[in-house]
């Protein structure tokens, strides 16, 4: 790929919290944990450890893109001066194989947040480019992707199906050369195995429900039908964004709490937070 270079307009990435290490004690409080699958271990080692009882039930499966072949062909024409924008982990995890095995040396690459900044890491390569505030709006926030910065510059904007718009068009407002390439497919997986047991053990399996993006929160509502949506409403939800608690309490959800950030050991803070209020527990 590209050498590693020092990260100039980025904030320091925190280390992930040591499991022995917990703000709080749980007490057995069941939380249910929405993230897809493969993503999910991290929150559920820490909730356990905070004595809580995880309940895996993700809500959206991630997959390839549809055409590999045409994702490729876009993401060869990467040349020197171009900027490469990773809008999740996801993004990271299925772009990699897609990318030309040698990336230019002029090339700045911007993270999403820090837990994209520490997938491209992971990968080898470092983020020129990483918010403080871990989404869109803080993403383009940044000095480096002001109009002044982006016009006529060619970037890549590697991202899923069906996401959030706002990247896309603030950074072709913004005069950049954009080009947008889905990466990967967020789909609804097949729960169907599950449901009928969740929704009639809710009162016993579940004391609070995590979701830490609208597309989770919508695929909840519509996998478990009225009868578990109804329960989603009257049951204490964590998410993590203003954003999102709007859109909670567009659904209908009765009581929210919005975690500093998706990392793992925000939402276990904030679980913390709740699981101190009185009524959080059935």
């Amino acid at each position: 790929m590209v050498p590693r270079r020092s990260c100039v307009t980025c904030t320091t990435r925190p280390e992930r919290p040591h499991l022995a290490t917990t703000p709080c004690h749980l007490g057995g409080l069941s939380v249910l944990v929405t993230r897809p699958a493969h993503q999910a271990d991290g929150l559920c080692e820490l909730i356990a450890s905070a004595h809580g009882r995880p309940v895996r039930f993700p809500t959206l499966e991630i997959r390839g893109p549809a055409d590999k072949q045409a994702a490729r062909t876009v993401l060869a024409g990467i040349r020197d001066g171009d900027l490469l924008v990773f809008v999740s982990a996801n993004a990271v995890q299925y772009a990699f194989p897609l990318l030309p095995d040698r990336l230019p040396l002029d090339l700045a690459i911007a993270a999403v947040g820090t837990a994209t900044a520490k997938a491209l890491d992971d990968h080898g390569l470092d983020p020129t480019i990483v918010p403080a505030r871990m989404d869109s709006e803080g993403l383009m926030q940044m000095p480096a992707l002001q109009d002044a910065q982006l016009g006529g510059r060619r970037v890549f904007l590697l991202c899923g199906n069906d996401g959030r718009e706002l990247l896309q068009e603030t950074l072709a407002a913004r005069g950049a050369d954009l080009h947008r390439v889905e990466v990967y497919r967020r789909q609804l997986p097949d729960r169907r195995a599950a449901v009928g047991n969740l929704v009639n053990g809710w009162d016993r399996l579940v004391d609070v429900v995590t979701a830490t993006s609208n597309a989770i929160l919508d695929n909840l509502f519509t996998l478990l039908g009225d009868d578990g949506a109804d329960r989603v409403r009257n049951t204490p939800l964590v998410v993590v964004s203003a954003r999102m608690a709007a859109h909670a309490a567009e659904l209908g959800c009765s009581r929210v709490l919005v975690a500093d950030s998706a990392r793992d050991a925000d939402m276990l803070a904030a679980l913390c937070r709740l699981e101190a209020e009185p009524g959080t527990r059935r």
